[in-house]
């Protein structure tokens, strides 16, 4: 049986979960209709990207 031969650091025990948490993609608000969406990605509600009309809704 395996036996580690020096106790692991605090420091070194959190520093291997810090990939764990969950990422939030960056959503703002369209100024068009006011739904959430994507930064640099056209609406899904109105088809509206950087205040033209892009894909007809």
């Amino acid at each position: 049986m395996a036996v580690p031969a020096r106790r692991t650091s605090k420091k070194v025990k959190r520093q291997r979960r810090t990939h764990k948490k969950l990422h939030v993609p960056g959503m703002v608000e369209c100024p068009n209709c006011g739904e959430y969406k994507k930064t640099h990605h056209v609406c899904k509600a109105c088809g509206h990207y950087d205040g033209k009309q892009v894909v007809e809704k």
